[in-house]
């Protein structure tokens, strides 16, 4: 059987099997990943996906104006940004900067302020907590959590 199926590849030799289209998965993972991070193979699809989809490739350019924003922490820009946004006409990005606009404040503070020093304290009560656990009421958790403040 074997010789035989050996006989059948050589005398039929076939071509690599067709790619796999990549899923909408692979592809918003490529969209927004930064691109550098892109291998040559995930770049030369996506670019071939931008280019047969405009509104795509506008979108995408959004997303990562967007990714940049929140990177570098410029919360300042985001007006500028959602001006953009507004002026292309891409209705799923309008829904997504209306609902920006529903606290807009809080945005731009979240975009360019550090939660660290929150970021600490909560990591504090989460080891006291878990140092605790199983050994004391809520009323001591209390008392460690205010005089560690």
């Amino acid at each position: 059987m074997k010789k035989y199926v050996q006989r059948l590849r050589e005398a039929f030799p076939h071509d690599a099997p067709p790619r796999k289209a990549p899923s909408v998965r692979d592809v918003t993972g490529w969209l927004t990943r930064r691109p550098d991070r892109l291998d040559d193979d995930q770049e030369r699809q996506l670019k071939a996906i931008l280019a047969r989809c405009p509104e795509l490739d506008r979108a995408a350019g959004h997303v990562r104006a967007f990714a940049e924003l929140m990177n570098n922490r410029q919360g300042q820009d985001l007006g500028k940004w959602i001006e953009r946004v507004q002026a292309d006409d891409l209705p799923a990005l309008h829904g997504f900067v209306n609902g920006l606009g529903q606290d807009r404040d809080a945005v731009v503070a979240g975009l360019s302020l550090s939660s660290g020093a929150v970021e600490g304290h909560n990591n504090k009560i989460k080891m006291l907590k878990r140092q605790m656990f199983g050994r004391a009421n809520f009323d001591l958790l209390r008392k460690r959590v205010l005089l560690a403040a």
